[in-house]
């Protein structure tokens, strides 16, 4: 199974022909930041510009997204916010959103509710052998959460469920600058950067491992 991650579109939908075999993927996964504050309008046009390179899709709003595109993924059936989803053998869950920024972005949560949505995505998948977990804001104090200045912005929620539960990769996004790749335990940690850069993560599963790796 070939599965690719991808975030921070901010509607350059355009950077999509850049991804590697796309269309031979078994699934895509949009790790948040659809739009540029935009609604269902727009991020329905990106999905269904996406759907045309592979109609397999699972995806989660950012904070730049309206909160009302979190409804659309989710009447779409598509929306890994706060859900689980099992490809073969693979649990698949994710948080949307992110933790406060100086910003006010439309779509900010508490430490709290962050926690609560990635405790109900992994119950639906907390029995598959491996765990992928996809969550916009990455977690705290890692080099994958720092900002040009050397302030670390990330979830401390994330980083708490990460290290208690140890899912076997994580992929994030959020803090364009922050590309790169960290462990915490066990878990891998892949940051790809927004796609308007070219990043993505390609993930290679057999039956007992999850393999991933930056791209672009």
């Amino acid at each position: 199974m070939r599965i690719l991650v991808f975030g921070d579109i901010h509607e350059h939908i355009d950077k999509i022909a850049w991804i590697d075999g796309i269309s031979n993927a078994s699934c895509l996964i949009i790790s948040g930041d659809l739009t540029n504050v935009g609604g269902i309008e727009r991020a329905k046009r990106i999905i269904d510009y996406i759907k045309l390179y592979n109609p397999v899709i699972y995806a989660q709003a950012g904070n730049f997204d309206k909160k009302e595109v979190e409804t659309f993924l989710r009447e779409e059936g598509i929306s890994l916010h706060g859900n689980g989803f099992m490809e073969e053998h693979i649990g698949i869950f994710g948080v949307g959103g992110s933790n406060k920024t100086p910003f006010g972005t439309p779509n900010e949560l508490d430490e709290k509710e962050i926690a609560f949505f990635i405790t109900q995505g992994y119950e639906k998948v907390k029995d598959a052998p491996l765990k992928l977990f996809i969550c916009h804001a990455p977690p705290f104090n890692t080099p994958l959460d720092m900002v040009t200045n050397g302030q670390h912005v990330g979830s401390k929620a994330v980083r708490d469920f990460i290290e208690n539960y140890q899912p076997d990769i994580c992929v994030t996004g959020h803090i364009h600058e922050g590309k790169g790749e960290f462990r915490i335990g066990e878990t891998l940690i892949l940051n790809p950067g927004p796609l308007k850069n070219g990043g993505y993560v390609e993930i290679i599963a057999d039956t007992v491992y999850l393999k991933g790796m930056l791209k672009g």
